[in-house]
């Protein structure tokens, strides 16, 4: 078997005094160094690195050392410059994850409106509900894959607050970390994927389509080399970061009086689950009077599964919304969902999962 290893190649400008920086400050280990005479290249590893510096007056380049416990290393310089010209970065490995402050915003997206759908991961194609994101607070996506079939994607996790992926038509085959053999999410179902728990997408209905909310808007993505799905383990009460793995069956539902009048609504089961992060509720008309209302959570997000509205805000131009239309309210804004159609389905998405509605 033939041995092969890969390493970076960066300029030096100074590489006899490069060889006391990489070795002595930042803890390296000189593997290799030549002509012997008047050295011009000399190879390095440490930190889960291979470098070559080659002597040369090109421009210098960057390297990043990630590190549990940066302040351990170079005695805690956060960056430096070699003599030779690197800039070296000194990062946590696995930094907290930084929830923005939400931007409040009156958004209304229409699918009439030709947003893009950009290819994303594995190939699905995304749109974006929320241009804005609330100033990096949320990102909703609306995710379909036109062709079904095997989906090529690979065990992995997310670096999130919160993460709700809700089937609007088809079905996908998923499979989840301490949670058994692959399931099904059909339409009306939904998913709640705690942080960082693994799983891996593997096979979609023709025509499926997911909304997918995640909290913050720009969260991390890692492939994870090492786990096989599914696990041995079945770990049904498991918690990751405080939030259990959730699968709702919307078949199964129980309908009660939603939190705005004339309205009925399902929970998703999703507060109790999350310890009140997030609430996910499906709602729609029955039949009585619909007042203008008001609302303090953080973040209030709805989209149109099914049917017809007209949205109207204080301030604000009525809009008139069908299937595949999504909108925010943000906190204190009087709102009114009128000229309902009876077919009329609402997924809504509220952050934090415990909040007050108001009669306008």
């Amino acid at each position: 078997m033939q041995n092969i290893k890969a390493q970076v190649h960066l300029p030096t400008r100074a590489l006899a005094e490069d060889i006391h920086f990489f070795t002595k400050t930042l803890g390296m280990r000189m593997e290799r160094i030549f002509p012997a005479d008047n050295p011009r290249t000399a190879v390095f590893s440490g930190h889960g690195l291979r470098l070559r510096l080659d002597a040369s007056d090109a421009a210098p380049g960057t390297i990043a050392i990630l590190a549990d416990d940066p302040v351990l290393i170079a005695g805690g310089a956060a960056e430096m410059t070699a003599p030779g010209g690197t800039r070296v970065m000194v990062e946590p490995l696995d930094p907290p994850l930084v929830q923005p402050p939400t931007e409040h915003a009156f958004v209304v997206r229409r699918l009439a409106d030709q947003a893009p759908w950009v290819v994303g991961r594995a190939g699905m194609q995304y749109r974006d509900l929320v241009p804005s994101r609330l100033g990096g607070a949320v990102i909703a996506s609306h995710i379909r894959i036109p062709q079904g079939g095997p989906v090529p994607d690979m065990v992995h996790f997310h670096k999130v607050g919160f993460q709700l992926i809700f089937c609007v038509k088809g079905w996908v085959d998923v499979v989840y970390e301490d949670q058994g053999l692959p399931i099904r999410l059909a339409a009306g179902d939904c998913f709640i994927q705690p942080p960082e728990i693994r799983h891996r997408v593997l096979f979609a209905s023709d025509g499926i389509e997911v909304i997918e909310i995640g909290v913050p808007a720009e969260h991390v993505t890692e492939i994870e080399h090492a786990m096989t799905l599914p696990t041995e383990t079945l770990r049904p009460d498991r918690e990751w970061q405080g939030q259990r793995f959730v699968h709702n069956v919307g078949a199964k539902g129980h309908w009660a009086p939603f939190r705005i009048p004339g309205f009925q609504a399902r929970d998703t089961t999703i507060a109790a689950n999350t310890r009140g992060v997030a609430a996910v509720m499906v709602a729609r008309p029955d039949g009585t009077p619909i007042p203008w209302t008001t609302h303090d959570a953080d973040i209030l997000f709805s989209f149109v599964m099914s049917g017809g509205m007209v949205l109207e805000g204080q301030d604000a131009d009525p809009a008139r919304l069908s299937p595949g239309d999504a909108f925010v309210i943000p906190p204190g804004m009087p709102t009114r969902y009128a000229e309902v159609t009876p077919d009329l389905e609402l997924l809504e998405v509220a952050l934090p999962g415990m909040f007050r509605t108001g009669i306008a």
